[in-house]
């Protein structure tokens, strides 16, 4: 049963609101580097690292998207020399600004929780016994690929995910916390001590997990400007769905947040969560410019009216993600 008296937003305001919180609604201009460059990100909450790369890789093009100055140099240098952004996992690989890291350490912990039952179960026996062994050499001789640990053990031609057992333990120490990617060479990770790639004051910041809960709700429903909890809890893929309803409860008994009745294709509405600030600033949103280009994780670069059907990209919060039920065709 619909509940009554809910705000109802009009399809075409919840496409401008969902453009504009993804960066696609003002004209793309800026210097694509430097503190415009972290803005961007910052302001995105991610960038979604993929390795396809048929016209250019996708992480590439999201940001050439939003800054037509941007080049990929000024990627690296956030990365890899300055440390303002890390590598690591929302629902895929991503870059993640910096000084979010310590909301990832429960993750790591989690991860060591989950991945250790999996793995055993569907990776070759042994990688647990490579632990030590990589965090020595590693720290003894510094950054590593898959490629110079485990050079004695058999590599298999049996598939992506076929990995050799001192492959798998870098791969946990890295989801577990102990390693950091510090930089690429071509598209293959390399690995080094988290203490040296991680600087000491985001290390040392030890958030308690029901802060991490509230960060990463909060921050997430900033970023999608509405959703349902479920939306919430996918954005950065940190918090249980149970963890992000039970947020959006306590948010909506508090006040923080209220529900409205977003309009989807065909007249039908959605019930979703939404910061009272945002429903009452739906009508300052700025008209998106006449046309706005959009960079999708399989790598098409569009360059359409506003209002008109794009083809699918995936679920990137850095992507526009136009085959949402709130997409229709005409403005």
């Amino acid at each position: 049963m619909t509940k009554p008296n809910l705000p109802r937003v009009p399809n075409q305001q919840a496409r401008h609101l969902f453009l504009e919180k993804h960066g696609l609604c003002a004209a793309p201009k800026g210097s694509g580097k430097g503190n415009d460059l972290s803005a961007v990100i910052n302001d995105l909450g991610f960038v979604q690292v993929d390795s396809i790369n048929t016209v250019a890789r996708a992480h590439h093009m999201i940001l050439a998207a939003r800054r037509p100055a941007y080049r990929e140099k000024n990627l690296r240098a956030h990365l890899e020399r300055d440390r303002l952004l890390f590598e690591h996992w929302t629902h895929d690989a991503s870059v993640i600004p910096t000084e979010f890291y310590p909301h990832w350490q429960l993750r790591f912990k989690r991860d060591r929780d989950r991945l250790i039952g999996r793995w055993r179960d569907w990776r070759r026996n042994g990688f647990e016994e490579k632990f030590e062994e990589i965090l020595k050499q590693v720290s003894d001789h510094g950054p590593v690929t898959s490629a110079t640990v485990g050079e004695d053990e058999k590599r298999s031609n049996g598939g992506w995910w076929d990995w050799h057992p001192s492959k798998t333990a870098l791969e946990f120490l890295w989801r577990t916390g102990k390693l950091s990617v510090c930089h690429r060479v071509g598209f293959q990770k390399v690995y080094d001590l988290t203490e040296r790639v991680i600087p000491d004051a985001h290390r040392a910041h030890l958030p308690d997990e029901q802060d991490t809960i509230d960060w990463a709700a909060r921050s997430a429903l900033d970023r999608l400007g509405y959703a349902t909890s479920g939306e919430i809890a996918a954005f950065w893929d940190l918090i249980t769905p149970q963890e992000a309803k039970d947020w959006c409860q306590s948010a909506l008994a508090n006040g923080l947040v209220t529900e409205a009745e977003i309009e989807c294709v065909g007249g039908v509405y959605r019930r979703v969560f939404i910061y009272p600030e945002t429903l009452e600033s739906l009508e300052a949103i700025s008209t998106p410019p006449s046309r706005v280009r959009i960079a999708n994780a399989p790598n098409a670069c569009l360059d359409f009216p506003t209002g008109s059907k794009s083809s699918s990209p995936n679920r990137n919060a850095s992507t526009a993600i136009t085959s949402s039920p709130f997409w229709k065709e005409t403005d």
